[in-house]
């Protein structure tokens, strides 16, 4: 089995049609868990946990998610991140040679796409 990450999320349907805009892929849903691909080779799964379970405050604290941003680029990640509404940090260039963005997700994840400077 490869990496993957789990989220968990407060409202499933608008977080898959987030990260579908985004340009993830679906690989399957059966609830309450969503499959979603990256590039064809990060898996993110989307949890919509029970509601006895109380997602408060802020996820993720001092965690960015990963991806490879892919032949389009930091740029078109951005654009589209930007017309769903999102928050968008950068692009900058790191001192490791990459040029990143870190996008917000409804649940206030934060992803990081990089792309070689």
């Amino acid at each position: 089995m490869r990496s993957f990450v789990k989220l968990l999320v407060t409202d499933a349907p608008a977080s898959v049609r987030f990260y579908e805009g985004l340009g993830f892929e679906r690989i399957a849903s059966e609830p309450p868990i969503l499959r979603l691909q990256w590039g064809g080779e990060s898996d993110v799964y989307l949890i919509n946990p029970p509601a006895s379970l109380k997602l408060e405050g802020r996820k993720g604290m001092g965690v960015l998610v990963g991806f490879r941003a892919g032949e389009a680029g930091v740029d078109a990640v951005a654009a589209k991140a930007t017309a769903l509404g999102a928050p968008v940090e950068g692009p900058q260039v790191q001192p490791w040679y990459t040029r990143e963005i870190i996008v917000t997700d409804p649940d206030g994840y934060r992803l990081n796409f990089i792309e070689p400077a």
